[in-house]
Order: structure tokens, then sequence, then C-alpha cells
């Protein structure tokens, strides 16, 4: 009977060591997939970041091309305005010398006037003298 005991408790023996065994194994088991989900969760977070990093950086590269096109744009603009300011210059004089070069006809052309009469004058003033 102590054999059988023996062997009961043998198998209850067995029964514990296949059951720590079976835990020991499902412990490792889990251990191992929480560490490959671990890495996983790592790989994704990375690939997210990486993603964040290129989508901000994207915006941010766009913006600083555009801030350069701006200030071409502004140098450009400052280019022209300084050549449009000069040509204005030019076309000031311009207009003020046409301007005085007119007002210097109308005077020549009121003297002419001026002179025509005065010698309508003297011619009419020799005529009379003659005549008397």
């Amino acid at each position: 009977m102590e054999r059988s005991h023996h062997v009961e408790a043998g198998s209850l023996e067995a029964s514990l060591l296949q059951m720590v065994s079976d835990h020991n194994h499902a412990a490792i088991e889990l251990r191992e997939r929480t560490e490959k989900a671990k890495k996983d969760a790592i790989q994704t977070a990375m690939c997210v970041s990486d993603l964040l990093v290129k989508s901000v950086d994207g915006g941010v590269r766009e913006v600083f091309i555009n801030e350069e096109r701006i200030d071409k744009e502004i140098q450009a603009l400052a280019a022209s305005i300084v050549r449009f300011s000069k040509q204005n210059d030019q076309w000031l004089a311009a207009s003020h010398a046409l301007n005085t070069a007119v007002k210097e006809i109308g005077d020549f052309e009121n003297w002419m006037k001026t002179m025509e009469l005065d010698c309508k004058s003297i011619s009419a003033a020799i005529c009379n003298i003659y005549q008397r």
C-alpha cells in the first residue's frame, strides 16, 4: 500500500512538476511575446516619430523656400523701384526742359510780334514823314 501511495505521491509530484514546468514554459513564452510586442511598439513609435519629423520638416523647408523667394522678390522690387525712380527723375528733367523750350518759343514769338509791330510803327512813321 505504501507503494501505491508512493506511486500516487509520485504521480502527484509528477503532476506538480508538470504544472511548474508548464507554468515556467508559459511564463517564458509570455515574456518572449511581451518582448516582441515591446520591440514592435518601439519600432512603430520610431516610424511614427520619423513620419512626424518628416512632415514638420517638410513644412519648415517649404516655409524656408518661400521666405527665400519672398526675399528675392523684395530685392527685385527694390531694384525696380530705384530704376523707376531714376527714370521718373529723367522724365521730369526732360519735361522741364521741354516746358522751358516751349516758353522760350512763346517768348520768341511774342518778341517777334513786338518787333513786327515796332517795324510797322517805324515804317508807318517813315511813310508819314516821307508823305509830308
